[in-house]
C-alpha cells in the first residue's frame, strides 16, 4: 500500500500500467508483421525477423516510441493501422476506480508516457479517461524516452513536483530504475502488464496485481 499521506504527485504511465499491454504487443509482433509481409512481398517468418531486428536497432530510444520514425523505417501507415483494432485497447481491472479516488483529493494526477501524441490521442478517446488527469505529457514533448538519463529532472520544466512526495507506477524496470536515479521516491511496478501473457518475475520494486489493492480509501480505513 502506499502511503498515500505522503503523496502529493501521482504519475502513471499508459500502456501496461492503465491499458492492457495486449493492444500494443499484438499491434507489434502481430498486426504490423502481417501487413508488411502482405506489402513488401516476404514471408511471414522474415517480415517477423526484420521487423524483430528493426525494433532492437532502437530499443530503449525515443524512436522506439515514434510512430512516424516506423512510418518511415517500414513504409507503413503505423497511425491509420492502430485504428482498425481500437476495439482491443481495453483498461486494466479498477483503474477507473482509483482514478475517480485521486481526482476527488488534493493530489495531482498526471499521465506520462512514451506513447507517440497520436497514439496518446487514439486511447484518451477511446477509453474516455481523459478528464481524470492534470496534464497528459508525452515524452516526445521532451525529446527524451522516460528511461534516458535527465528525462525526469526535465519534465520539471513543465510540470514541477517534489520527488520526495511523487509516486509513479510504471510497468517499465529500465523506467522506474531511471526515476530512482533521479529521486522519485515511490516507485511501483505492474505484476502483469500484458493480461494475456505470464506476470513479470518479481524485482526490486513492489508489484501491483490490481488496484484495487492499492485504493486510498482502504489505506484511509488501515489507518483509523
Amino acid at each position: 500500500m502506499p502511503p498515500w499521506s505522503a503523496i502529493d504527485t501521482i504519475m502513471f504511465d499508459m500502456d501496461g500500467t492503465l491499458l492492457d499491454l495486449h493492444f500494443d504487443n499484438y499491434f507489434w509482433l502481430n498486426l504490423v508483421p502481417s501487413i508488411y509481409s502482405q506489402v513488401h512481398g516476404v514471408s511471414s517468418d522474415t517480415a517477423l525477423e526484420i521487423i524483430r531486428n528493426k525494433y532492437a536497432e532502437v530499443h530503449g530510444t525515443l524512436d522506439w516510441y515514434c510512430l512516424d520514425y516506423w512510418e518511415d523505417e517500414l513504409k507503413l501507415n503505423i497511425t491509420e493501422l492502430k485504428t482498425t483494432i481500437k476495439h482491443k485497447i481495453c483498461i486494466r481491472p479498477n483503474v477507473e476506480r482509483l482514478l475517480k479516488e485521486l481526482q476527488i483529493s488534493e493530489k495531482r494526477i498526471l499521465l506520462i508516457t512514451n506513447a507517440h501524441p497520436s497514439s496518446l490521442e487514439l486511447k484518451m478517446a477511446h477509453t474516455g479517461i481523459a478528464d481524470y488527469f492534470h496534464q497528459r505529457i508525452s515524452s516526445h514533448t521532451l525529446k527524451l524516452a522516460k528511461e534516458n538519463h535527465g528525462f525526469w529532472e526535465s519534465l520539471q520544466q513543465i510540470e514541477p513536483y517534489d520527488p520526495e512526495r511523487t509516486l509513479l507506477f510504471d510497468d517499465s524496470l529500465p523506467v522506474l530504475r531511471q526515476a530512482r536515479i533521479e529521486g522519485i521516491k515511490h516507485l511501483y511496478a505492474i505484476k502483469q502488464p500484458d493480461s494475456q501473457q505470464p506476470s513479470l518475475a518479481a524485482a526490486e520494486f513492489p508489484q501491483v496485481e490490481d488496484f484495487d489493492h492499492v485504493m486510498p480509501s482502504q489505506f484511509d480505513k488501515s489507518n483509523s
